[in-house]
Formats: C-alpha cells, structure tokens, sequence
C-alpha cells in the first residue's frame, strides 16, 4: 500500500502545497482577526535572517534607521490626492481612543510616506541637510479582502526607506542603486532567487510616485511575485507637504523623494520557488539553522552530536543538535525536511564505532556516509554548493517557463498557461495591457531591449514582461 505523502503534492495543488507547508513546517498560524498572521519562531529565524542581510545593505548605501509613529492623523494622507485614492479602500480608520470619540480620526500606518514628509518638512531647511537617506524596520497594515499567509495579510511586517535629494537625477539614481545594490544583491545573493529587475508601467506604479522599479521573482506554479520595489516620488509630496530647501544659489527648491521597500512577503516567495514536495529548501545563507546535528539513539550518540556541533559553529556553521533520542528518530528527519534545513548530519552506535556519521543534504537530497572529524573542513563548501544550485534552478526554472511573443492573445497564453510572456511594448501599449487586465494578467515590468531596466516607459525596444502575479 503506497504511502500517504505528508504534503500535498505541488504539481496536484499548488495552493493546499503551500498551506500543507506552512502547517506542517511550523511556520505560521492565522490570527484571530481575519487576514492577520501569527509567525512562529522557525519562520521569524528567517526573517531575523533577512533584517541582518538586508540591514547591512541598507545601511552600506547610506540610509540611517529610524521610527515612526503607527498612528497618522487622516488629513495628511488627504494631502497627497494620488497617494490617498491608491490607499483608501484599505485603510484601517481609529475613530475612538480612551473611551471617546476623536477630534479627528486617525489611520493605522499602510505606509509612511505622508508622516516622514511631515518630519522631514521640518528637518530640512539647507541644502547643507542633503540628502537625508532614513529607514525603519516596522509594521503595517492595509484591510485585505483576500488573506493568505506571508503574501497578502492585513498585517505585515517590513522596513521602508525615505529619502530627500536636492536634484531629481539624485534621486533618480539612489532608487537605482537601491533597486540594485540592496534589494537585487540580497534576493540573488542570499534568497538564492534569481529576480528579475525591472519598471513598472504607469499603472501598476506606486500610488504618489513618478517611477517605480521592481523585482520580480517567478514562483514554482509559474506566476509572478513582487518581492520589493523601490519608488521616485518626484516632488509631490514635497509640494504637498512644503518641504523645501535653501539652495546654494539662495532661492528655495522642493526636495526630489524616493521611497522603497520589501516585506515578510519575501518568505511566501521563499516557500514557492525553493519548496518542493518534501517541504521548504532554505538557501544556507539565508538559514538559521544551516546544520542539524541528530542523535539516532544511545547516550553516547548525544555525547557525540554535541560535540560535533560545537566543532561546526567554531568553523562558523549555524548549528542545532537535535537530541530527543525518546523522539522516533524517522519523524524528527522528516520535521527537519518539511524546515529545509540544508544539511542533516545523523550519528548513531553504528556510526560512531566507525568515527562516521551519515550527511544527509536537503537541497540536491541524497545521503553519505563521511568521517566526523572531516565535517568542520567539509561542510562550508558543501553549503555554498547548495545555495548556488538554488539561484541556478530558480533562473532555469524561469528561463524555461517565459516564452517571447508577439501578439496580446499569445500573450495572455503564456501567461493563462503558467508561464511568463515577453512581448514588445510597442505591441502591447496601454490598450493591450487594460486587455491583460480583463483575464487577470499584468504586466510585471518593462526591460530595455538588452534586458536592462529602461530609463522611460516608452523608449524605443522596451519589452513588457508578463504573467498572472500573486
């Protein structure tokens, strides 16, 4: 009699896949409020993970850490008309604290943008104070109608980044490096998700912004996910807001703005470009937990995994020792598989009469039998092994799926059929994309001939990528 799988299997139902996973992984539970989200702490080690890597990063560029108040008073979201239309229908609205009614009412954060402008308002006053790169780690909230966990909930976390230049080619060229630098360098790098980075079309754009660039990632069902952004804001809220500065010239100029940022959206993109039908791959640079080192049975065996284990963090591996001998040692491999941690390393009696152990490799899969004391010189490259076999499956996985057409109808094919469609934009233009619209597929982004991010929505040879996108 076959054995009943403990997921179901992706290519049966990739939406129950994705849920089974996120179950019987320990990742996350649903809130008590619709569309919220409890992450539980396997799932936030990931994201403590993706704060390190991506803090570094946006601090390398220049951007200082900061907070803002969750609260923002309803009239400066109605001070910017595109941000607010873009927002409205998900704003959470607190209209009585402290057991009253509010004189006015106010908005639990979906973004910062129009409470940053206010500070900034104030504290730029020179061009002496330029630019003013800030960012913060923080949660938001935007009244989702249709929840599912890490990639659409009501409540979120994430960090966003604020900046004021003098000059729009400043600003303009920091959203780039951002894009670039920050954002592209963590997903390849470290997510292991070989990202494609590109420009939105007027309107999938950033309510409020002048241009927005993205990332676009290719999930294992074949649709799109944004994975992080990163906006000009031109100087709309500048003038909105009145936040000027004092040239060196002596006359007074609007601030040129950017904004940008990324998401615990990033683990449901995870999940679905590196999860497989034995649970979650994480990519080693990414995990907390690189190496599990598992006692099969016997107090000599825990004498042993604890040694190992120390020998391992010392070579600078993210050890666990798993020691539960009173645990079946066949439901413990498969918890660890359903986690994805990528190396599994077994001892038991056998094991150590021999002075081996066996590697058990969660990426490629397969197991080995290796000597112990080779392990701390073994298992650095072995990781770095996997995490470049990730990047590379995942831009195969795409390349294979994306199809070059011509006409909107083929277009809408590729996509419906689960793939990704690459079409020129002067085919496509903005009727055919309200068309794409009509049978649930967008335009993800637009590249430049060469397959560079292009520098205007309508330059000659742009090509607009496009897919069904969660």
């Amino acid at each position: 009699m076959p054995k009943t799988p403990v997921l179901t299997p992706r290519a049966q139902d990739f939406p129950r896949w994705y849920q089974d996973l996120i179950n019987k992984a320990e990742l996350a539970d649903n809130g008590p409020v619709r569309g919220t989200m409890i992450i539980r702490p396997y799932a936030y080690g990931l994201w403590e993970r993706m704060q390190s890597e991506m803090d570094a990063r946006i601090k390398a560029v220049g951007a200082e850490n900061a907070y803002f108040p969750l609260f923002i008073p309803q009239s400066y979201l109605t001070r910017e008309a595109d941000h607010v239309e873009g927002f409205a229908p998900e704003l959470a609205v607190v209209t009585h604290g402290g057991g009253k009614e509010l004189d006015e009412p106010v908005v639990v954060r979906p973004t910062s943008e129009t409470i940053v402008n206010a500070s900034f308002s104030k504290w730029v006053q020179s061009y002496r104070d330029l630019p003013l790169l800030i960012n913060q780690w923080a949660n938001v909230v935007r009244w989702e109608l249709r929840p599912r966990v890490f990639l659409r909930t009501t409540e979120f976390l994430w960090q966003e980044g604020h900046t004021a230049h003098a000059t729009r080619e400043d600003a303009r060229d920091f959203a780039a490096r951002v894009h670039r630098e920050v954002y592209a360098d963590f997903m390849t790098g470290v997510l292991g998700i070989d990202v494609l980075l590109g420009r939105k079309t007027p309107r999938e754009r950033f309510a409020g912004a002048i241009n927005t660039l993205t990332l676009e990632g290719m999930m294992g069902d074949g649709k799109a996910l944004q994975l992080g952004t990163s906006h000009e804001l031109g100087t709309n809220f500048a003038q909105a807001f009145d936040t000027r500065y004092l040239a060196a010239d002596g006359r007074q100029e609007y601030v040129w703005q950017t904004s940008w940022g990324t998401t615990t959206r990033m683990i449901g993109g995870l999940i679905m470009v590196h999860g497989d039908d034995d649970g979650l791959r994480v990519p080693p640079r990414l995990a907390a937990v690189q190496a599990v080192v598992v006692a099969i049975k016997g107090d000599e065996a825990v004498a042993e995994v604890r040694r190992i284990a120390d020998r391992l963090r010392a070579a600078g591996v993210r050890v666990r020792v798993d020691d539960r001998t009173d645990t079946p040692f066949g439901r413990r491999a498969v918890d660890w598989e359903l986690k994805g941690v990528p190396v599994r390393i077994e001892v038991g009696p056998r094991d150590l009469a021999a002075g081996t152990a066996v590697l058990a490799r969660r990426i490629p899969g397969g197991k080995e039998s290796v000597r112990i004391d080779d392990l701390p010189a073994l298992l650095p490259g072995i990781l770095e092994e996997d995490q470049a076999t990730l990047l590379r499956q995942s831009r195969e996985h795409r390349e294979s799926r994306t199809a070059d057409v011509t006409t909107v109808a083929d277009a809408i094919e590729a996509a419906t059929s689960g793939g990704w469609a690459r079409i020129p934009w002067s085919v496509l233009g903005q009727e055919g994309e309200a068309t794409l619209a009509e049978q649930a597929v967008s335009v993800r982004c637009l590249l430049a001939e060469d397959g560079s991010v292009p520098t205007e929505d309508d330059a000659p040879g742009n090509v607009a990528v496009v897919a069904r996108a969660y």
